[in-house]
């Protein structure tokens, strides 16, 4: 039998049975299409975060400043170059400190319970359960790997850090939101005070050393006054000449003085290192929201259940027509029509 013919056959054969492709495939949709009315739909807040470190100077100032060694701390995230805010927003330390975080709005109930019972009752029906930890550790891990997958952070070009957040449970969206930038601008605050507090300490360190060599060219000096050399035969006197000392002096103490110029810098960031973190854009309602398309699943679902169809009702005569062709491949097409007569084909009909 030509593939003609048994493409005519099985053309013939879905003809006889079209009804029951269509139902199957209106079945199906209607299936799918209930299905996806079932999905929670995808709630994402977005907050962004601003740092207010440093106070509005004019050009000349904060060039002063910058030659004394005081400049100024950065007034964004993104020119703050020994703090990378969205690393320590993404960092492994600042996730579990947020689902760690105990909300009294939930019943005191940490956010790792919360997140987990959420995706619970969200999941789609392929994925299992996830069974409470019973032990913190095991909570922790597993939560950040749920906030993980639907939290985001970045910089914006004006130096803004803009965070999200997405869940299915609207009401989990606002505190978990602020925690966040909570735990973000402690931590940030925290390496701040800690990077002025170091350079601070460097300054003093630095001012005491110069100051214990201007001490030790002091002694010398006073030395050199009371030693008197005399010339030989003669009442002629003189002292040891100290120029070279003097100088050394000189530019030790340039030195001092610019090292307590940065002090005194250092001193100043660090007694203003606290910045005051404003949230611009709060993570409150109106949230953006994402939901599953049920015309679409009902599409998908029609021709789903049709194809599946299809196939169940042709694979009688797939299954003979391969069996006819197998057989002629192994035999030869007069051994195959013996083997198998193409009235086998006929029967499927």
């Amino acid at each position: 039998m030509s593939t003609n013919e048994f493409i005519r056959k099985i053309f013939l054969k879905l003809g006889k049975f079209k009804w029951l492709v269509i139902i199957a495939g209106i079945l199906a949709g209607i299936a799918m299409f209930l299905y996806a009315r079932t999905i929670p739909p995808v709630y994402t807040a977005k907050a962004t975060v601003f740092p207010l470190t440093g106070a509005n100077e004019n050009q000349a100032t904060s060039a002063i400043t910058t030659l004394l060694g005081g400049a100024d701390a950065t007034k964004s995230f993104s020119s703050d170059a020994s703090i990378n805010i969205v690393e320590l927003a993404l960092s492994r330390n600042t996730m579990d400190a947020v689902v760690l975080k105990r909300l009294p709005e939930f019943g005191n109930k940490r956010i790792a319970v919360l997140l987990i019972e959420s995706f619970n009752k969200s999941k789609n029906l392929l994925a299992s359960d996830i069974e409470m930890p019973a032990d913190t550790l095991s909570l922790k891990a597993t939560a950040r790997n749920l906030f993980k997958e639907n939290y985001t952070a970045k910089v914006l070009k004006s130096g803004i850090l803009e965070v999200s957040f997405s869940n299915t449970n609207k009401q989990l969206l606002s505190p978990v939101s602020y925690a966040l930038i909570d735990k973000i601008s402690q931590f940030y605050i925290d390496l701040k005070i800690k990077k002025a507090k170091s350079d601070y300490d460097f300054t003093l360190k630095k001012v005491d050393s110069l100051q214990d060599i201007l001490n030790l060219y002091d002694r010398r000096a006073v030395r050199m006054n009371n030693t008197t050399l005399f010339v030989p035969n003669s009442r002629i006197e003189y002292s040891i000449p100290k120029e070279n000392l003097v100088n050394a002096k000189e530019r030790v103490m340039r030195q001092r003085d610019a090292a307590a110029n940065n002090m005194e810098g250092a001193l100043w960031r660090l007694q203003k290192a606290t910045p005051i973190i404003a949230t611009l854009d709060k993570p409150e309602a109106p949230f953006s929201t994402l939901r599953t398309s049920a015309v679409m699943y009902g599409f998908i679902g029609f021709f789903t259940g049709a194809l599946i169809t299809i196939l169940i009702i042709i694979a009688p005569l797939m299954m003979a027509y391969l069996k006819v062709e197998a057989n002629k491949a192994i035999f030869g097409d007069d051994a195959a029509l013996d083997q198998q007569p193409v009235s086998a084909i006929n029967t499927t009909l």
